[in-house]
Parts: structure tokens; C-alpha cells; sequence
């Protein structure tokens, strides 16, 4: 008599064989660090306890041909979700979140670059999607597929207890993990990339609802704080030097400081902006950091424009573009100015056409407005040397004064480069992305000195200032090996990944004879009221967090949009605070029960930590409640 064979459910298996999977990819595919045995734990965890909770729901199915239907295309569409964050991952370092799929217009402007972010062996993350197509096309008579309802309670109860277990846990590890959403690393290493993805939809719901219910009461509490913590009466000695003068903004795609004064294979990478860091008229701020978000290039622009941070999730130019703003280009235009930005890509790109509506933005010279071609574009279109070029006859035919943006396009990622327009060789490591990135900054630095050239040979040059920016950093933390090499560093440490967030910032003001290396800590949010101070400009009733760069009275710290922040003195990121000159750790302090009899430890960073949080969120309750429209920028104090 033959034995009665053992059935195993489907679910099971899926959820064994799925769970493997991720976590595999966790620790192999994406470069998450894991700092103690506790993180390692809840990262094996979390993959299997969020796929089991999805996958137990196909027991209460009556039917076998539903049950595994829904387990196998759960199981593909789960596969895809975990590919599709990774190829981002390998482009941001950062997760998908439902602010970046609006964003999914850009998608087709990506092209190539899309392309190098997919591995061959990528086609692996599949193999278990075909193993459970097979077991449950040709499997089946092995299969559980029966379920009294106490077995379908028990799954149900089961999957949740295991839930409350694993944030149980995440809470132990990262206490008030939820309260630190922009933190997206940490929530998906606590509680698992799906259960993440639902998050950030509840958040999504959230913060859609703070507009329909916003009535303007927010804004006295922070008006006082902007007023209290980030305003200065004093005027610095620069205030007016610029009065009438044209603004010439030249964003610098993914130019970082680190290749400033520096060389390649024996070469300088950037030989004319190293002269401007010695030239008389210039200011450069080697002290300088983006702070942009996931929407890149857009939140730098937004920075610039309103000093106000760019959002945690997705692109505030896609997500918040009808807002009302009271940004640069609109009160340069109260005061006489022509503004406009000129870059040679399509106006849908981040939305640019809608945003710059609210902005207040007079004109946009995008792709209709130059000739390109074939011969004359690589990568993302355009390259920067004819960009110029073609822009001059529009840049001379503006009424001044004018403020003028010019968004570079050669040196953006996966950084080609035609032959013919390589001066210098390219870095040799294991990362081909480190290796191109070198001879496209050099391409981008003879495009601005060219450019220079061709405004000393117009009537432009003596009555304009100039602004030269790295919008963003190029290079991201998924280079570090190859980073370390350049760098001649064992590894790159937290404090070094925040240290290559700076970028250059260049202020060329002709004829001022006073220029210097300027060694503040400053950043995007601080380019608004420095500009507004060097035009001497009043915006008395505006709203924003940044600082006069020439003030004495600034508040002495940038925080970047992940709630890490750079101060005179610290380096605060990965819950670790560092000295800034040394960037040596420094030990948390044990302190006396305080008078809510709490005992702890505390650390240099945690009162500027604090000051950080409430600043980056009376920012988002600006954008996400559109809290401008309630104000009068035009009444008098």
C-alpha cells in the first residue's frame, strides 16, 4: 500500500523561495550598510514576513485555479517591483516612491542611461518567478491547495503577528523609525521594501489631504520661527555691490567639488574654474552643498529660486508646480528685470513649462529655440559647447537688466562623450560611470570658459555678474570603491559621502578687485537672499531658510533634505555625529536624569539635529499645504 503523499502549500514555497530572493538582493544588489547583528536580523526578516502576508491571502480563494493564478502573478509582480527599484537605486541610490512615478514623462528623455543601469544577470531575480509558474502548472498534484477555516484564520493571524513582530523589532532598532520618512534606507532595511511602498502611499494620502484642509493659520508659527532662528536685520558689506547689474546662473550639471583643483592621469580636470578660484573678482565657496532631493537637477532650481527645501519624496516641480511661490525670477521682475532660462531639452521635462509659470519666469528658451543634431548632440541632447554658442543671440537680444539661467546638459550621467571632444584620458577603475565622468567635466569647463570668452567680446560682460553651480552630485554612492581609489582613501566612510556633496559655487562680479576663497559652510538654500542682497533687493515679507553667504549673523548650519546636516563644527549623518575638520566620531555624552526623569545619552549634534527636523518641516507644510497663497508679499511690514 503506498504511502499518503505529504501535500505542501504553495504559498509556502513562494514565500521561502521569493523571501531568499530579496533578501539576497538586499545585501548583494543594493549597497545597504548593516551596522550591528540587530539590523542584520531584521533585514533577513522583513522580506519573508512581508511576502508571506501577501501571499497567504490566496488560501482564502475556493478555487485551485484562482489560488494559483494569484500566486504566481504576485510572485512576478512582486519580482518586478524589486527589479524596477533596483535599476533606480543603481541611478539615485534611492527608492522608488509614488511622487516619482508622476514623474514617469521624464522616462522617455532617458534613453541610454536607462540601459547601463541593467545588468545581464538581472534576468536572475526571475528564476524563482519560473520555478513557481512551473510548480504550479505541472505541480499541482503536490500541492496543498484545500484549507478548513481555522488553517485560512491561522495563515491570516499568523502573517500579522509576524508583521507587529518585525516592526516591533525595527522600533527597538530605529526608535520613532515612521517619524523619519525621508529616511528611506532605514525603512526599508527595518520593515521591508513592499511594506515601505505601502507606506509611502498612506504618506502620499496624507499629504494630498494638507491642501484641501490648509487655511493659512499655520503660517504665524512659522513666520516666527524663520523670523526668530533664520532672518537677520544686518546687511553685509556686499549688500548692493550688483545694484542693476545683469545675473548670468549657470547650472553645472553634476559638477562636484572633489575635481576642482585636481587632476586625472596627471591633468587637471577643471583648469578654468581652478582659475577662478585664484582670480580677484571671484568668490568661490569650496564649503558649498547641494541639497537636492530625488528631484535632482528640479530641486536644485527649486532651491536656488525659493530657499525652501525640495520635498523627501519625488520632485517638488512635478508634484507641486501649481503652487504659488514667490520666487527669484518674480521678484526680480517687480524690480525691472527680464528673466529667463535657457536649456536645450523639452519643456515637459520635470515639468519645467508649469513650474516656471509659478515662478513667475518671463521667457524659457528650451529645444524648439536651437538647432540640433546628430553631429551636434550626445547623451541628453545638446552639447554644452554649442549650447552657448546658440544662446548668445538670445542672451543679447534681452532688455536689461536681466537674470539669465543657463542648465548645462554634456556632463550628466552615463557621461558619453564623442572622441573628438575628449581633451584628457578617462579615470582606470571598476567603474566605467567614475572613469567617463572626468573627460565630460573637462568638455563642460571648456564650454564656460569659451562662453566667457565670448561675453568679454560683447558689451555683456562688465555690467553682469556671474554664478557658476554644480547642481548635484554625478557620482553616487554606488561608485565608492572606484571613489576611494581616485580619492586615495581606504574606503569611503559616511563623513566622506557627505563631504562629496559638495559642489563648486563660483561668484564672478567684474571689476570688483575683492574676490577670495571663501571657507563658510553655505549651500543652495543660502543662493536667494545672497543674490537678493548683491542686487540689493528687499523681500522683507518673504518666506525662506537660507542666508545671506556674506552675513556674519547666519544660523551656521545647512541640513540636507535626509535630516543630515553640516555645521561650523559637526557632521551629523547615519545617526553619527563627526567632528567636521577631523572627521572623527564624537562620543555621545551620558548626562544626569533630565527633569522628566528620561536617562540617556546625548550627542553635539542633537540640538542643531532638532533644529533641523522643525525646519525641514515647516518647509514641506509651506509646499504641501501651498501656504503661500495666504500671504501678501507686496504689504509692508
Amino acid at each position: 500500500m503506498n504511502a499518503k503523499r505529504t501535500k505542501v502549500p504553495l504559498y509556502i514555497i513562494a514565500t521561502f523561495l521569493v523571501g531568499l530572493k530579496i533578501y539576497i538582493a538586499y545585501r548583494f544588489m543594493f549597497s545597504m550598510e548593516i551596522e550591528n547583528p540587530m539590523q542584520e536580523l531584521i533585514l533577513f526578516v522583513n522580506p519573508f514576513v512581508s511576502v508571506f502576508l501577501v501571499f497567504a491571502i490566496s488560501v482564502w480563494f475556493k478555487k485551485q485555479s484562482r489560488q494559483m493564478k494569484f500566486i504566481r502573478y504576485t510572485a512576478f509582480i512582486l519580482t518586478f517591483i524589486l527589479f524596477a527599484n533596483l535599476v533606480f537605486y543603481r541611478s539615485f541610490n534611492d527608492f522608488i516612491t509614488i511622487p516619482t512615478l508622476f514623474q514617469g514623462s521624464n522616462m522617455a528623455d532617458l534613453g541610454s542611461s536607462i540601459l547601463t543601469l541593467i545588468q545581464p544577470y538581472d534576468i536572475l531575480l526571475f528564476v524563482d518567478v519560473i520555478l513557481i509558474w512551473y510548480l504550479s502548472k505541472k505541480k499541482e498534484d503536490v500541492l496543498s491547495v484545500g484549507y478548513q477555516r481555522s488553517g485560512k484564520v491561522f495563515a491570516l493571524a499568523m502573517s500579522f503577528v509576524l508583521l507587529a513582530g518585525n516592526f516591533f523589532l525595527a522600533e527597538m532598532e530605529r526608535p520613532q523609525l515612521f517619524t523619519r520618512g525621508f529616511d528611506r534606507e532605514y525603512l526599508v532595511k527595518n520593515i521591508g521594501l513592499f511594506n515601505f511602498h505601502i507606506y509611502d502611499i498612506v504618506m502620499q494620502s496624507k499629504t494630498e489631504s494638507q491642501r484641501v484642509f490648509a487655511d493659512g493659520n499655520e503660517l504665524p508659527e512659522i513666520q516666527n520661527y524663520i523670523d526668530e532662528n533664520v532672518k537677520s536685520d544686518e546687511k553685509s558689506d556686499l549688500h548692493g555691490i550688483a545694484e542693476d547689474r545683469n545675473v548670468i546662473f549657470i547650472s553645472a550639471e553634476s559638477i562636484q567639488s572633489f575635481v576642482i583643483n585636481n587632476e586625472v592621469n596627471g591633468e587637471e580636470v577643471t583648469p578654468f574654474l581652478n582659475s577662478l578660484t585664484e582670480d580677484e573678482d571671484t568668490y568661490y565657496f569650496e564649503n558649498f552643498y547641494e541639497q537636492t532631493g530625488q528631484g535632482n537637477t528640479s530641486d536644485s532650481e527649486f532651491l536656488v529660486e525659493n530657499s525652501l527645501y525640495p520635498l523627501s519624496r519625488g520632485a517638488v516641480f512635478f508634484t507641486h508646480g501649481g503652487n504659488e511661490y514667490n520666487g527669484l525670477p518674480e521678484i526680480l521682475g517687480q524690480e525691472g528685470y527680464h528673466t529667463s532660462v535657457m536649456h536645450a531639452n523639452n519643456k515637459s521635462f520635470w515639468n519645467r513649462e508649469g513650474m516656471y509659470n509659478s515662478l513667475g519666469l518671463d521667457k524659457f528658451y528650451g529645444e524648439e529655440a536651437y538647432e540640433v543634431s546628430e553631429e551636434n548632440s550626445i547623451g541628453w541632447g545638446l552639447k554644452d559647447k554649442p549650447f552657448f554658442e546658440q544662446s548668445m543671440k538670445y542672451l543679447q537680444s534681452q532688455e536689461e537688466p536681466f537674470y539669465t539661467k543657463f542648465i548645462t546638459l554634456t556632463n550628466h550621467f552615463p557621461f558619453n562623450l564623442d572622441e573628438e571632444d575628449s581633451s584628457i584620458e578617462p579615470f582606470d577603475s571598476n567603474s566605467n560611470t567614475l572613469n567617463n565622468y572626468f573627460p565630460t567635466v573637462r568638455y563642460t569647463d571648456e564650454a564656460i570658459e569659451d562662453f566667457f570668452n565670448q561675453l568679454k567680446e560683447s558689451d555683456l560682460y562688465e555690467d553682469s555678474i556671474f554664478v557658476i553651480m554644480g547642481d548635484h552630485i554625478g557620482i553616487s554612492a554606488n561608485h565608492n570603491k572606484a571613489m576611494s581609489q581616485y580619492l586615495d582613501k581606504e574606503e569611503i566612510t559616511p563623513y566622506d559621502q557627505v563631504q562629496l556633496q559638495r559642489v563648486p559655487f563660483f561668484l564672478h562680479i567684474p571689476g570688483h578687485g575683492e574676490g577670495e576663497v571663501k571657507s563658510e559652510v553655505t549651500g543652495q538654500i543660502d543662493v536667494k537672499p545672497t543674490l537678493l542682497n548683491l542686487l540689493g533687493v528687499e523681500a522683507e515679507n518673504d518666506l525662506y531658510f537660507g542666508n545671506d553667504m556674506f552675513s556674519d549673523d547666519r544660523k551656521g548650519y545647512i541640513a540636507l533634505r535626509n535630516g543630515d546636516f553640516i555645521s561650523d563644527e559637526y557632521i551629523s549623518t547615519s545617526g553619527v555625529c563627526y567632528d567636521r575638520q577631523t572627521g572623527e566620531p564624537i562620543e555621545a555624552e551620558e548626562e544626569e536624569a533630565n527633569a522628566n526623569n528620561e536617562s540617556g545619552s546625548t550627542n553635539a549634534c542633537a540640538p542643531i539635529s532638532e533644529q533641523v527636523d522643525k525646519e525641514l518641516g515647516y518647509s514641506d507644510d509651506l509646499i504641501y499645504g501651498d501656504l503661500l497663497r495666504f500671504m501678501d508679499f507686496e504689504e509692508e511690514e
